[in-house]
């Protein structure tokens, strides 16, 4: 191709995208129809935006992984429900049940180890955007009685 070929007036990219997000929800469809049972030794590594537009995990999570995190579908996972824009499913995390929904545009990677399977997508920008919101009351400039600007975390780890 030569550098003086037009820009697509067709957004083959984001058909495409599309195209393969859409192999995620064939495939957790055929997971439901079979009663939840994945064959063999299947099992997913799911990876996820977890600000994009629809996603609805627990807060504590969303605390814990503010941009993206990846969920697997293996052994303990139950109430996998598959519809045409996403999909939610129950998990555990440190032995605390969860119920998150994962639109399909939110998704990032499909991993399936078992049998060296996986897709990469694109997230797109106006996925990503940011929802409006007001503005936090507790934003405004912390002044430190002894002037003093360094803060002091402990994590909790024995010394």
């Amino acid at each position: 191709m030569t550098s003086d070929m037009p820009d697509s007036l067709i957004p083959y990219d984001e058909i495409v995208q599309e195209a393969l997000r859409a192999v995620v929800g064939r495939v957790l469809g055929s997971i439901v129809s079979s009663g939840s049972t994945l064959p063999g030794t299947h099992h997913f590594y799911i990876t996820f935006k977890t600000a994009a537009p629809g996603v609805s995990i627990p807060p504590h999570l969303r605390e814990r992984f503010p941009d993206e995190m990846t969920i697997v579908l293996q052994n303990k996972f139950w109430d996998l429900e598959v519809g045409p824009q996403g999909f939610s499913v129950s998990l555990t995390f440190n032995q605390v049940p969860a119920k998150l929904s994962i639109p399909y545009a939110a998704i990032t990677a499909f991993v399936d180890p078992a049998v060296d399977f996986g897709l990469q997508f694109q997230a797109a920008a106006d996925e990503l955007e940011p929802e409006a919101h007001d503005d936090a009351e507790n934003d405004g400039p912390d002044v430190d009685p002894d002037g003093s600007n360094v803060v002091s975390i402990d994590f909790g780890r024995k010394k």
